[in-house]
Parts: structure tokens; C-alpha cells; sequence
């Protein structure tokens, strides 16, 4: 018989419905590689009250970002295994996942090229404020204007900056590369340092962001990076440095950033990540000066996200082999 497969929370990766194919113009990535190895049912959102109904009579489970605590993983019945659509896995309590024999497999470097482009796109808007310059023209601005040029604020050149990357895993070395080509000069932070490809300087937290023109945080949520952007570093930073996160909201003290960027601490930020997601309307950042926001979107271009689905679906499919690929727990 064939494996039962449920998909708790598929609306951000695909919109599409199993079996449901793409129409001209619509979203191309669809489930088929999953449909393939068993019987596949695609929850759009689930309720935590749900989880435990939605999982009854499943072998395999997969997420994203609905949550798999350790009380919730103690009451699962006959599933063997939990696949993370993502890369980070903290949705998931894995100790208990492993004190209960289930191998918890995640989905490394699917979105590296992606989250690297988004980082610049972020940064390039505050230099360059391609979208506010739009809007001032579109407004009619321009068209109003007695001059051939304008502008609405400050213009900024990124060669010769100093770009400071804490983080150097796959989408910490992609950033390097892409600033290195751009003419900056790459300064990076890594508990384990290594060979990234390009010239690099490799220095300790401090210096890197008294140093940095540009801090972007590529690294895990971990206890220990966890507040990492707190008061103390953001008065280390440059009154004219930017920041750019597409890592995890919860490295920063938002509070801290908000109160920095309207104090004119620092330049500004470019955001793709907040702590809570969506944000209470009350999130400081939504209102803080210079401070550009996009809705967790690095990851999610069709190509990364038609990566996503095909190495899911190859970690079910090494599982149902009995040979288990990108396991975090075991």
C-alpha cells in the first residue's frame, strides 16, 4: 500500500492543489514529485489544534512552519518520519523527534542563489532608492520638475565598501562573491573559518561591525545567535553603515534597530525577516526611519522553490528506501 504523505502547511510553496496543474501565466511549481511516492494530501494552513488529527493515520509528515513541539510529537501515531520544507529545522523539537526514533530531515541550499539576490535587491533599494524614485516620478514629480535629474535623497556607490557577512555558509560565500564583484571588500564572521572563493578578511564580531559600511546576516538561530544584533552592537556600527538581514528575525533586538534607525545610529536597514511573522501591527520596524521590509520572500522565487519540492520529495523517497538523506536528529 502506498505511504500516506501530509503536507501540514503547502500554500507558500505551492498555491497549487495536488493533481492540479499550472495554467499559462500561473504559478509553475506543483507538487507531482511528492504525488509520485505515495498518497499526498496538501493542507494550505494548519490550526495547532489540528496537527494531531490532520497527522492520524500518516507515515510521513512534512512542514514548514507549522510547529511540531515535543508534546505534539510524544502524541503522533505510527509516523516515521518529519520532512522540513525548509533549511532551518526550529519549527521542529528534534530531540524529541529523536527520543522518539523519527529522523527529522531538512532541505539544505535549495534557495541559496535566491536568498544571495534578494540580500543585493534589499541593499541596492536603500543605496540606489530605485522604488522611492519611481514613485516621486509616477507621483509627477518629474514631469512638474524644472531640471533634466533629480533626486530624494542620498545616492550611495558600493565599491570600496566594506561588506561584512556574519555567516559563511553556501548563501554567506554567494553574498562575498556578489559583493567582491561589485568592488567591495568582503569581511567576514564564521566560527569555522574556510575557503569562500574570494579575498576575504576574516575578523572577529567586534571589529566586523565597527568596520563593516554594510553588516548582512547570513547564520542560524541558535541560543547563541539569538539577539546577536542587540544595543551594544548597533552602537558599534558606522553612523553611515547599512543592515541587511534575510537570515532570522529573532537576531535582532527590534526594538534596539527601530530606536537606532530613527536616532539616526545608523543609515539604515533592509529586512526580509521579522521575529514574528506576520508582525503585530505594533512591530516597531514598521514605522522606523529608512527601514525597507519585504514579507519573507528571498527564499520563494519559482526556481528555488521547484528545488525545494524535488529534494523533499528525494529525502522521502531515500527514507522509503530505508537510506535517510539531510537527517538533523540522528
Amino acid at each position: 500500500m502506498a505511504p500516506k504523505i501530509v503536507v501540514l502547511d503547502g500554500y507558500t510553496t505551492t498555491p497549487l492543489s495536488p493533481g492540479e496543474r499550472p495554467a499559462v501565466g500561473q504559478d509553475e511549481v506543483t507538487w507531482e514529485p511528492l504525488e509520485a511516492l505515495g498518497d499526498l494530501r496538501v493542507y494550505d494552513r494548519t490550526h495547532p489544534a489540528d496537527v494531531l488529527g490532520r497527522c492520524r493515520g500518516a507515515q510521513l509528515v512534512l512542514t514548514n512552519k507549522t510547529r511540531l513541539d515535543q508534546a505534539t510529537i510524544e502524541r503522533l501515531r505510527g509516523v516515521d518520519y518529519i520532512g522540513v520544507l525548509a533549511t532551518g529545522v526550529n519549527v521542529v523539537d528534534t530531540a524529541a523527534a529523536k527520543a522518539a526514533g523519527i529522523p527529522v530531515c531538512n532541505v539544505p541550499g535549495y534557495s541559496t542563489d535566491s536568498v544571495a539576490q534578494h540580500t543585493f535587491a534589499l541593499l541596492l533599494e536603500l543605496v540606489c532608492r530605485t522604488g522611492e524614485h519611481n514613485a516621486a516620478v509616477r507621483a509627477g514629480r518629474w514631469a512638474d520638475g524644472s531640471d533634466f535629474s533629480f533626486t530624494t535623497g542620498r545616492l550611495t556607490e558600493l565599491a570600496g565598501k566594506n561588506l561584512g557577512i556574519v555567516g559563511a555558509g553556501d548563501i554567506g560565500q554567494a553574498v562575498a562573491r556578489i559583493g567582491c564583484a561589485m568592488g567591495m571588500n568582503a569581511l567576514i564572521y564564521s566560527r569555522t573559518p574556510k575557503e569562500v572563493g574570494v579575498p576575504a578578511a576574516w575578523l572577529g564580531l567586534d571589529q566586523l561591525f565597527e568596520q563593516a559600511d554594510v553588516v548582512s546576516l547570513h547564520c542560524p538561530l541558535t541560543p547563541q545567535t539569538e539577539g546577536l544584533v542587540c544595543r551594544e552592537r548597533l552602537n558599534q556600527m558606522k553612523r553611515s553603515a547599512l543592515l541587511i538581514n534575510t537570515s532570522r528575525g529573532q537576531l535582532i533586538d527590534e526594538t534596539a534597530l527601530a530606536q537606532a534607525l530613527n536616532a539616526g545610529d545608523i543609515a539604515g536597514a533592509g529586512l526580509d525577516v521579522l521575529s514574528d511573522e506576520p508582525p503585530d501591527a505594533d512591530n516597531p520596524l514598521l514605522s522606523a526611519t529608512n527601514c525597507i521590509i519585504t514579507p519573507h520572500v528571498a527564499w520563494a522565487s519559482v526556481a528555488a522553490r521547484r528545488r525545494l519540492v524535488q529534494i523533499a520529495a528525494g529525502n522521502v523517497a531515500a527514507f522509503l528506501a530505508g537510506n535517510p538523506q539531510n537527517v538533523v536528529n540522528l
